[in-house]
């Protein structure tokens, strides 16, 4: 096993990943939580777009989204995808890959109405990923949503989570003439043990 000691130290991966990110929460000026989420189309094209990481949890990564959205769809047609977390004020970034599915329940629940009425409503007002007449037009169906679903709404039926459980992590810190520090967590599935190697810069 790679001798990993300071920032790398611990034999647990998630655990790590929520040290550098409470590290960032305070040092990162906007976002820390943010992470870019990649997916493929079903020609394999690539896509990749900035999403807040919600929660990391003892085995898995969570965010929300709407399901009709370009990135659900990708995710549920291709069932894995990838994102990195990278920090300018820590010189640091965390790479995830690994089989994803959704996360439809009591959980979702209790974060949509941990969000405020606004975002609330906006998420069923949100047709996410289609086109739009007109900034105008949604401001008015968020007005007319807002009337119909009162003070508290539900969470829409097109609106929940996703669970990232991956089976490959690597952290990597900035390194004096580009001779950084790479370490990389690699297992089978969700319920094997993790190997971990050290990599080349």
């Amino acid at each position: 096993m790679a001798e990993r000691t300071g920032i790398f130290a611990g034999e647990d991966p998630f655990a790590l990943a929520r040290a550098w990110l409470a590290e960032a929460e305070a040092s990162e000026p906007n976002d820390p939580n943010a992470i870019a989420l990649a997916t493929v189309d079903a020609a394999g094209l690539p896509n990749v777009r900035m999403v807040l990481l919600k929660e990391i949890e003892a085995d898995a990564f969570v965010f929300y989204t709407n399901y009709g959205s370009a990135k659900a769809q990708e995710i549920d047609s291709a069932g894995q995808a990838a994102f990195v977390m990278h920090w300018k004020s820590l010189h640091r970034q965390i790479r995830v890959r690994g089989p994803i599915t959704r996360e439809d329940g009591p959980k979702a629940d209790a974060y949509y109405n941990s969000r405020s009425l606004q975002s609330r409503i906006g998420a069923w007002a949100s047709e996410q990923s289609k086109p739009l007449e007109s900034r105008g037009s949604l401001m008015a169906k968020v007005a007319k949503i807002g009337l119909e679903k009162g003070l508290s709404p539900e969470r829409p039926p097109f609106w929940g989570g996703y669970r990232l459980r991956p089976v490959e992590m690597e952290f990597w810190a900035d390194g004096d003439f580009r001779l950084h520090d790479r370490f990389r967590w690699v297992r089978e599935n969700d319920e094997k043990t993790w190997k971990i190697n050290r990599l080349n810069p």
